[in-house]
């Protein structure tokens, strides 16, 4: 084993040693607890070294080391693989989401499996609306001059709006702008809805025109969704029992309750295949300086439509941690492509 090599095996065993215990690791529990196959003395070599490349620090007067973010970043980077899960753990993920009634029960089951699986702070993004295809548009009449626009998207969000009508339409003008706007919108990106929908005016009767207007113009609408309903958080109690992880708890907590900056964290995973894992300060929000994210996309047919993901500290078990959210991001995936 060559020198750079060796030196990685001790981080790597630094890592895990303080993931395990929640203690600086020095030079002779390493030789105890590992098999590194060299002496005390090239251990401390080696371990001043790593110091020297920032990936581990002392932190106080302590004889031990503990890893930096850039310690955890290449330690992570170096998974050669995500650790399987366990048959307890399948069964488990599967009787937490199996039975599902609807998108709102599949992500709030997901967020639970997660929470509990990892017993960390879980989260899962709504599909996103831009990225869903439009399965069926439905119009309800309420009145002469008030309809029910309803949006069913491949993903399973029902976005309905009231609409209120320029002059009273008589049911047969329905029934044909919901056949016009079906026929032109189904299975199309939501994000492909303005253009289809600028040139539907000169498609329509004239007499049609104003009441088109008014309901293209609500749909529209339906794609600038608020953050607030995009995010299902679970597990925060989780916080209380890592205590000993983290700083200060406040502005973790702080951060959670801002669903932008949970948002622009697991945007970033929807438009990656991969499992992304950001330590600390990679995270860019002061509060979250002593926390990690594990998060992946989920999808439809091979395109991911909303991300899940864990956060919870940097002293995280992250090989494991980062099969359980792929695991689960697979099983919501399925679930929706089964409805």
């Amino acid at each position: 084993m060559g020198v750079e090599d060796r030196k990685l095996e001790v981080l790597r065993a630094i890592v895990e040693d303080f993931i395990a215990t929640n203690e600086p690791v020095g030079s002779k529990s390493l030789v105890d607890r590992h098999n590194l196959g060299v002496s005390s003395a090239t251990i401390r070599n080696d371990m001043a070294a790593l110091e020297e490349d920032g990936l581990i620090a002392q932190p106080h007067t302590s004889a031990g080391r503990v890893p930096t973010d850039a310690g955890y970043r290449m330690f992570v980077d170096r998974l050669t693989e995500i650790k399987p899960l366990s048959g307890a753990e399948k069964r488990a993920i599967s009787a937490f989401l199996d039975g599902a009634v609807d998108l709102d029960d599949v992500l709030h089951r997901a967020v639970r499996a997660l929470a509990q699986l990892t017993r960390n702070v879980a989260v899962v993004q709504y599909p996103t609306l831009s990225r869903s295809r439009i399965r069926h548009l439905e119009l309800v009449m309420i009145s002469t001059t008030r309809l029910m626009l309803v949006v069913i998207t491949d993903t399973g969000r029902v976005e309905q709006r009231v609409v209120d009508l320029p002059s009273p339409v008589a049911e047969d003008d329905v029934h044909e702008l919901r056949s016009t706007l079906n026929a032109k919108l189904r299975d199309r990106l939501l994000s492909e809805a303005p253009e289809i929908v600028s040139d539907l005016p000169s498609q329509v009767d004239t007499g049609l025109r104003g009441m088109l207007a008014t309901l293209t113009s609500v749909l529209l609408e339906v794609l600038v969704e608020p953050t607030s309903d995009r995010v299902v958080l679970g597990g925060t109690a989780n916080l209380s029992q890592q205590t000993l992880d983290f700083p200060a708890i406040r502005p973790v907590l702080e951060a959670l309750e801002e669903q932008v900056v949970l948002l622009r964290l697991l945007d970033q995973s929807v438009s990656s295949s991969k499992v992304l894992v950001m330590i600390g300060n990679e995270t860019h929000h002061e509060g979250l300086a002593g926390a990690s994210v594990v998060s992946t996309g989920y999808g439809l047919h091979g395109s991911a439509v909303g991300a899940v993901g864990v956060l919870g500290p940097r002293r995280m078990d992250y090989a494991p941690t980062m099969a359980r959210v792929a695991a689960v991001a697979r099983y919501v995936g399925t679930l929706l492509e089964d409805r």
